[in-house]
């Protein structure tokens, strides 16, 4: 869904650095080298991003498709 403001585990603020990481990432850069550079050391705020999965899309239109239906008079 939505990135966490912070790690589950530890406390820590890794809200601000999803943006930057996906960003990198999606250029191509190792994700290893990337959460180094953004300070990210312990396993488990390492973990939040990693295994984050960016389901607000999906839900989103989800949602508005099921809207659709209901104004059409479907079911």
């Amino acid at each position: 869904m939505i990135i966490p403001v912070r790690c589950f585990s530890c406390g820590k603020v890794i809200g601000d650095k999803w943006e930057p990481f996906a960003r990198r990432v999606s250029k191509g850069e190792p994700p290893s080298d990337v959460l180094d550079d953004l300070g990210l050391t312990k396993y488990c705020c390492r973990r939040m991003l990693l295994s984050h999965v960016e389901l607000i899309d999906e839900i989103l239109k989800s949602q508005e498709e099921k809207e659709t239906i209901e104004i059409r008079g479907g079911s």
